[in-house]
């Protein structure tokens, strides 16, 4: 399959990750644009792919002032959607996905930073995508924003603090966790945006407890997606 990976940043520490490499792994053809830095024409005619991923960043989905680029992004996704092309989007990614279908974004009510525990419904356990995971998880996260569902999607995960998983139709996922993350990028973040972090010793702790748990369900939701779209 020809799969592409948009990422909003050039780092190896802020793209697809885990994902990414599963991808490869399983012999598709990853193609990876960062529209915040690559020319935007690079995402046009999203019916050349059999799937799309969408990943996060330290931008938020309602910032077209500081970052223009988004409204294009915004764009794509849209015409995605609408010529069925599988589709799946992470924290930042998922919440443009929400924006792109005509949803609200904007600030959570209270940010998560760290792991927290994610629940799937009944609707979730039941999809052919977010039901490779168990109904109640460690996930980790790293937001301030949050989505609310698009007209016609279903609600798929879950916490107290946000919306966390949704599909809309039956070939576009969002998810506000990051099953993506890596050993490698969380290194790095812990360095970069360490402040965020409530108690980094703490997160440092679990992440040693759960990182390694946390890869295998993220191993298992990309390649469900990718099984997806391969039909």
């Amino acid at each position: 399959m020809r799969v592409l990976s948009i990422v909003h940043e050039t780092s190896s520490t802020a793209g697809g990750g885990l994902f990414e490499d599963v991808v490869e792994q399983r012999g598709d053809r990853l193609e990876r644009v960062s529209i915040a830095h690559d020319d935007a024409s690079a995402l046009d005619h999203p019916e050349r792919y059999d799937a799309i991923m969408v990943f996060g960043g330290a931008m938020h989905p309602d910032q077209d002032a500081e970052h223009p680029w988004l409204a294009d992004e915004a764009a794509f996704i849209r015409q995605a959607i609408a010529r069925e092309v599988p589709l799946f989007g992470v924290c930042l990614g998922g919440q443009l996905i929400a924006r792109a279908a005509g949803a609200e974004v904007g600030r959570a009510p209270r940010s998560e930073v760290g792991w927290h525990t994610v629940c799937v419904n009944e609707a979730g356990l039941a999809d052919a995508v977010l039901g490779v995971l168990p109904a109640r998880l460690d996930a980790f996260q790293w937001h301030h924003y949050r989505f609310d569902l698009p007209d016609g999607a279903e609600l798929l995960a879950e916490n107290d603090a946000a919306n966390q998983g949704y599909r809309l139709g039956e070939r576009t996922w969002g998810v506000q966790f990051h099953p993506e993350v890596t050993r490698h990028m969380l290194d790095y973040w812990f360095i970069e945006g360490g402040a965020e972090i409530p108690d980094l010793a703490t997160t440092r702790t679990e992440t040693d407890a759960f990182l390694g748990g946390w890869n295998e369900h993220g191993r298992a939701l990309c390649n469900a997606f990718l099984d997806y779209a391969a039909g």
